[in-house]
């Protein structure tokens, strides 16, 4: 199985500064986000940024690298300047991998790229892994997704989908034993080159402006995004301060 890795690292952060370039472990986080993507089956890794800084430290440590637009929105819109720069046919099997995602299994990336590949009827794969803290249902910042009964998406959502109606209507607690899944999205995802091109072209939907989760421009334009269950389940990435002290913890083995 032949795919790229890219991994989108811009150096502007408004929580964190400077975040691809921030030292974790004696290296900065973006060598190791690297360094897991080699680690993985992908028959190359390309650090894709617009910015010189990052450009010489990736350098350094033998990435090879791409530089891209200023202008780009995300950084779904940089791997599709990549791929238009190296010229990739359209059946090219892209997997873009965050920048603040040190504690990524290389598995999750080879899960991801496989998953693509062996549905031909989906136009994007991406991961997701059980929620075991119910707190974490209602928490924001964890991303749900609600799949049918062939894996394929049905929603995602910041808010707890599905609502518990019974389990919900007074208090937070435990939810019944015969309860449906719920499901973490992990922010990992694999594209095919000519699909990418059609995503990046395709206009802005009111759910995504609304979610604040570009994965809902896919579904608002009748894509299909396939969703197996992670092989392994990814450490913490890094959003803030506090998130990289609790990495560099995990990585120490405190």
């Amino acid at each position: 199985m032949g795919f790229y890795v890219v991994i989108p690292a811009r150096y502007e952060s408004s929580r964190l500064p400077g975040k691809p370039l921030r030292e974790l472990a004696g290296k900065p986080m973006l060598q190791h986000v690297y360094e897991c993507a080699r680690n993985s089956q992908a028959q190359e890794v390309i650090i894709a940024t617009d910015d010189a800084r990052i450009q010489q430290a990736a350098q350094a440590f033998g990435a090879s690298v791409c530089l891209t637009s200023r202008q780009h929105r995300s950084g779904t819109e940089r791997l599709a300047e990549v791929t238009e720069k190296l010229s990739l046919p359209s059946n090219t099997i892209i997997v873009n991998l965050q920048g603040d995602e040190p504690l990524m299994p290389h598995a999750c990336i080879n899960q991801v790229a496989d998953a693509l590949e062996r549905h031909s009827d989906a136009n994007v794969a991406t991961l997701c892994t059980p929620v075991c803290d119910h707190r974490e249902i209602f928490d924001p910042h964890v991303v749900k997704v609600v799949r049918d009964a062939k894996d394929y998406a049905l929603y995602f959502s910041r808010a707890p989908i599905p609502w518990h109606r019974e389990a919900f209507q007074e208090e937070i607690g435990a939810l019944p034993e015969n309860s449906a899944p719920y499901l973490r999205h992990i922010g990992l995802y694999a594209y095919r080159v000519g699909y990418l091109r059609e995503y990046v072209s395709a206009s802005v939907s009111q759910l995504e402006q609304t979610e604040a989760l570009e994965q809902l421009r896919v579904l608002w334009h009748g894509g299909r995004i396939i969703v197996p269950q992670a092989d392994e389940v990814p450490g913490p990435g890094v959003d803030t301060a506090d998130d990289l002290e609790k990495v560099a913890a995990i990585m120490s083995g405190k």
